[in-house]
């Protein structure tokens, strides 16, 4: 059953309208074919999306906010957004704070002031921009430091 769904989407992964897309976004590290083909679908055109906040919003990666007067407490993530690419999201980040140096040493000094999973989350922004980034501009991601 997994092997044929796996078959199912690397089809679509070498279709001609994801092909390019897809390419551009395993040039991410943290990000394999499957991620890359449920972002280059469920994001479709990034041009929709202005600011960054606008898609951190669709993916689901905003706090969740409780008010009234002039108390405000923030409590944890929000319910709405996209789970999947969330969740894809998260999971493509534990994989990237191994594999990009850059991302490894943001990693470290988030856990310095906070705990490892609120860490992964500000992670998540970043890996969010970058893919923001590759789909806009249409190029490979570059690694900024090097090893």
């Amino acid at each position: 059953m997994v092997l044929m769904a796996t078959r199912q989407v690397r089809l679509l992964s070498r279709q001609d309208r994801h092909k390019a897309q897809i390419g551009l976004l395993r040039s991410i590290p943290g990000i394999g074919e499957i991620t890359a083909l449920l972002f280059a679908t469920e994001i479709g055109d990034i041009n929709r999306f202005q600011k960054l906040e606008q898609l951190c919003d669709y993916v689901g990666l905003v706090p969740r906010i409780h008010g009234s007067g002039e108390k405000e407490s923030v409590l944890g993530l929000t319910h709405r957004g996209n789970h999947v690419l969330r969740e894809s999201l998260i999971e493509a980040c534990w994989v990237a704070i191994r594999l990009d140096p850059a991302m490894t040493m943001a990693f470290n000094n988030f856990t310095k002031r906070m705990k490892k999973n609120k860490a992964i989350i500000k992670i998540g922004r970043k890996m969010l921009n970058r893919i923001r980034f590759v789909m806009k501009n249409q190029t490979k991601y570059v690694t900024a430091i090097v090893e």
